[in-house]
């Protein structure tokens, strides 16, 4: 992740670019990892950064502390966000690198808005980034989603479809080539860290994505942007497959069979999300499409994916 230059350096930017939010405050940096944004917080003049990671990366951050003079200013507390007690009531910033593939898997959302509830100053508070937008667009995709899906249906010989739909039900992670994108891209998610809550976090959104050309659609794919929009200058990074390659690349949800669409022909349904019940980190995700075409008919068809 440090090598995602996109997101460390637009990170770099918002905070160094804005001493005048970071210049005698105390900071929290939640899942600070090596302490990276710890370090950009004190670069930026920060009173004081406490930063906390519950694994054992900690040991190694606190060598780079040290190492880079900073021990006096950085305070590094290992444990889980919801467990520990901070010596101070209130910080002035959060800080934190929280989102995960489809922005929300795996993500330290839930623990950012712990400490936000607990420790951020109610009345002046930030937290960095402060916004984030998740897309939806459809995607022409056949030649890997033989490889991928439908590679199946003849192993050798032998029919193994009982694993296509194993395999249909898990999202993709990888780079979509921007030329394969045949639909506009519509916001299916927007968040608000100042404010949002935990029930947030399961959404159920309706879209309708237009045909910019006429072709086949194999997968829905999503990516999402991050904004730092209490700065000076507003910035931010994306992960569209229209924009510099970052380490969250694109989410690709295959369908089974694929839809036929003419230039300007609409597809609508509702894509859903909600933390699975046995492991809140996980995904359980679905899609209701509709589509009533030139050559191709779907009514009402629900497709369920399981990120994992």
């Amino acid at each position: 992740m440090l090598k995602d230059e996109v997101r460390t350096r637009t990170y770099q930017m918002a905070i160094l670019n804005n001493r005048h939010l970071f210049e005698g405050k105390i900071v929290l940096d939640v899942g600070c990892g090596t302490g990276i944004l710890s370090m950009f917080a004190v670069q930026a003049g920060a009173a004081h950064v406490y930063a906390v990671d519950c694994s054992s990366i900690i040991k190694q951050a606190s060598m780079i502390v040290r190492d880079n003079g900073m021990s006096d200013r950085i305070t590094l507390i290992r444990g889980k966000m919801e467990d520990i007690i901070l010596p101070v009531d209130t910080v002035d910033v959060i800080v934190s690198e929280w989102m995960g593939y489809f922005l929300l898997y795996e993500s330290m959302l839930n623990t950012v808005l712990v400490a936000r509830d607990r420790y951020l100053d109610p009345h002046n508070g930030i937290v960095f980034p402060d916004k984030a937008v998740m897309y939806l667009c459809a995607v022409e995709d056949e030649s890997t989603k033989y490889e991928r899906i439908d590679f199946w249906d003849n192993v050798y010989g032998f029919d193994m479809s009982a694993l296509k739909y194993v395999a249909l039900k898990e999202p993709v992670v990888d780079v979509v080539d921007p030329k394969l994108v045949v639909t506009n891209s519509v916001p299916i998610l927007n968040i608000d860290l100042q404010n949002c809550t935990e029930n947030d976090l399961s959404f159920a959104s309706p879209f309708r994505l237009r045909a910019h050309r006429s072709d086949r659609v194999h997968s829905f794919v999503a990516y999402f942007e991050c904004a730092f929009t209490r700065v000076r200058q507003p910035l931010g990074f994306s992960t569209s497959p229209f924009s510099k390659y970052t380490h969250w690349k694109q989410t690709i949800f295959y369908l089974n069979d694929p839809i036929s669409v003419c230039e300007g022909e609409e597809i609508t349904g509702t894509i859903a999300c909600r933390p699975n019940r046995k492991n809140a980190r996980d995904l359980d995700i679905s899609l209701d499409i509709n589509f009533d075409g030139r050559y191709s008919k779907i009514i009402s068809k629900h497709v369920e994916y399981r990120l994992r």
